[in-house]
């Protein structure tokens, strides 16, 4: 009982340093100039998947490869099928509207690399570094669109980041920048000894905990975007929320983790996890490409989907 509460204490403190620390940098800065558009390309992006970073670092650290590969791969079938399915179960994501097909064949794209790059074995330094130069490359042709629209003309508003707040003064933003940089390793640790101490207490596998606890865990910012995205009818924000955060999770979270150390790539993977992932990211092509909404239909198919997905896991 005590690793689930200390599990759960680590989640929290791991989420809101994450949280703090977005909102930090993100009004630093925008205090020094840096554009909104650009801002939430990187900051706001590499922040929300800052916890999965944490996690998958210290895993590697611990020698517990498996709940850092299982965390992203278990993160992203939860960002498709649950964070899009509770949702939409609440009020229709108007996709239709949404214009998300670039990033989504570009997540397409990085899922199959990384399920082909998986079956060499391990993640070792050179996929590491593969990987992060795919992410340099999208980024840099994101800045050079970001900055299109800036010279354009076209208005670089702040109501788009939520975490902005241009009268929050500089000892503020000191404080969440600090609190950031304590709480996410602090969180980091405490939840990745807690999850590993719970697959060998209950005789579950790491990479099973990595994909189902710890996942669902990391999810939550997601979660919590893509809900007040739904009730606010910003179906693009929720659909583009969910797709960028699985492509910096394939390339930026595993990347960086694997120059950490290797990262040992279980069978259950190659067998049966990664396609699950893969097959969740191609059930968004009707939302995507054919111009349907997620109806609460959808919603509720999604997130039986993955109720069904995590039993199996678990049993």
């Amino acid at each position: 009982m005590t690793e689930w509460l200390l599990s759960g204490l680590g989640l929290l403190i791991l989420l809101l340093g994450g949280d703090v620390l977005v909102r930090g940098a993100v009004n630093l800065s925008l205090r020094l100039g840096v554009p909104a558009l650009i801002v939430s390309l990187t900051i706001v992006a590499f922040g929300t998947s800052a916890p999965e970073l944490l996690i998958a670092i210290k895993a590697v650290a611990d020698n517990a490869p498996g709940i850092a590969l299982g965390n992203v791969v278990g993160s992203n079938t939860a960002n498709i099928l649950l964070v899009l399915g509770i949702p939409a179960m609440l009020a229709t994501l108007h996709t239709s509207e949404c214009n998300t097909s670039k990033t989504y064949l570009y997540m397409l794209a990085a899922s199959m690399l990384f399920i082909a790059l998986a079956f060499s074995g391990e993640f070792g330094k050179v996929d590491g570094l593969i990987l992060i130069t795919i992410l340099g490359l999208i980024l840099i042709h994101a800045f050079r669109e970001a900055r299109a629209h800036i010279q354009a003309g076209e208005p670089d508003e702040l109501e788009d980041i939520e975490e902005a707040d241009p009268d929050l003064p500089y000892w503020r933003i000191g404080l969440y920048l600090a609190l950031g940089l304590i709480g996410l390793p602090l969180g980091a640790n405490i939840l990745v000894e807690n999850a590993s101490a719970i697959a060998r207490t209950y005789g579950v596998s790491e990479t099973a905990i990595g994909l189902t606890l710890v996942a669902v865990g990391t999810s939550l910012p997601e979660l919590a975007t893509t809900l007040m995205a739904a009730l606010r009818r910003q179906a693009d924000v929720a659909l583009g929320n969910v797709i960028g955060s699985n492509l910096f999770n394939l390339l930026g979270v595993v990347g960086i983790a694997s120059l950490f150390g290797p990262i040992p790539v279980d069978r259950a993977f190659l067998t049966f996890d990664l396609w699950v992932m893969l097959a969740a990211s191609l059930l968004l092509i009707p939302f995507v490409f054919l111009g349907r909404d997620i109806t609460r239909g959808w919603g509720a198919a999604l997130t039986a989907l993955y109720l069904i997905y995590i039993a199996v896991v678990l049993i």
